[in-house]
């Protein structure tokens, strides 16, 4: 009796980790009102993917990499390469 109310137990609490985890990262994307005011927090801009390559030539400075972030701020990215504000 004891082993199925341990397997329940156990399940719910995983479910409700997981989903309570994504939802706080969701909520974490700061949606910033131009790229002067993102680059303060992120010198580099924002990149979606580590993978993502930029278009627009030689930068300073490596990209912050988070999708939350870069869907939050996605207008930002003029020459559409995954990476908003870049420097």
């Amino acid at each position: 009796m004891k082993k199925p109310i341990t397997i329940l137990l156990s399940t719910g609490l995983i479910v409700s980790a997981t989903f309570g985890f994504q939802s706080t990262t969701e909520a974490a994307a700061k949606t910033y009102k131009n790229c002067t005011e993102l680059n303060k927090d992120y010198k580099g801009g924002v990149a979606r993917t580590s993978s993502a390559k930029n278009k627009g030539g030689k930068t300073k400075y490596k990209p912050y990499v988070s999708k939350a972030l870069y869907d939050a701020n996605k207008k930002s990215d003029r020459d559409n390469d995954f990476i908003a504000c870049e420097q």
